[in-house]
């Protein structure tokens, strides 16, 4: 896809919103083929970012949608889609996720516009950290929110814990996400709006990749059943058409580089 220069959106502070998503991220084996893919699938064009000359951010109608960039080749690590966790200070965040036997791959490094790191639950669910300048209209959760998440882990209650005590869920700090319970979900809600949720009944060890404890990062799109074919027309795989309990139709896709992530029905 041909990559476009834009004008850099105004920042706002990691601290404003902790514990909150705050972006999704893509690292790819072959960065321009991910670039075709997603630009015929879901209509994203594409402009240089400001982490380095093999990251770029996708866009929707002009609007920052997602990270993708290039995988270093010494890396030998699963392609995903990673959503990232707003945090004041990422190496106290770093400390407390291995303090509570989860994992810290990579970082916490410095970039241009802040510092951040990948990591894992005690699950094995990838997700990150970032401390420093985001965009401040990029949030899940509101009616045109450009991704949704849904964490499916071993167990809601568990992963909220762990996930709690290491971004100041339900804590005092100023800006700070709530929890609640509902339909045998954890659900993250900042403002009214619901940010995330946890669900239980993932298998660590699952022959199917979708059951596995897993970030499932969601796109909304206006046309599930148009995407999904899209999708395989382009070398991706639908792996499960499903119905959502309000009614909407969904699509688990795999993109040709092996990242899972789902087509929701936009709002």
């Amino acid at each position: 896809m041909t990559q476009k220069r834009e004008p850099a959106p105004a920042m706002a502070s990691s601290a404003e919103v902790i514990g909150a998503p705050c972006w999704v991220s893509l690292m790819a084996r072959d960065l321009r083929a991910s670039q075709e893919f997603y630009g015929q699938v879901l209509g994203w064009t594409f402009r240089k970012g400001r982490l380095g000359d093999e990251f770029t951010v996708a866009l929707q109608d002009d609007f920052p949608v997602a990270g993708i960039g290039a995988l270093a080749p010494r890396l030998q690590m699963a392609i995903s889609w990673t959503p990232y966790f707003a945090v004041a200070d990422a190496d106290v965040s770093a400390a407390r996720i291995r303090e509570r036997s989860g994992t810290v791959a990579v970082g916490p490094l410095a970039f241009s516009l802040g510092r951040g790191a990948l990591a894992a639950d005690r699950d094995g669910a990838v997700f990150g950290i970032w401390e420093g300048a985001r965009l401040p209209d990029w949030q899940s959760g509101h009616k045109d929110a450009p991704a949704w998440l849904l964490l499916r882990t071993r167990s809601a209650f568990e992963a909220a814990i762990f996930y709690g005590e290491v971004l100041d869920w339900a804590t005092e700090h100023p800006g700070r996400c709530d929890v609640r319970y509902e339909n045998d979900e954890v659900v993250l809600v900042s403002d009214g709006h619901v940010l995330a949720r946890l669900s239980s009944g993932a298998e660590g060890a699952a022959p199917n990749p979708l059951i596995r404890p897993r970030w499932d990062v969601h796109f909304p799109v206006a046309d599930v059943v148009a995407t999904a074919q899209s999708a395989e027309d382009h070398g991706g795989v639908v792996l499960e058409r499903r119905t959502t309990r309000e009614g909407r139709p969904e699509a688990a896709l795999r993109d040709p580089d092996g990242a899972l992530f789902t087509v929701t029905a936009r709002l």
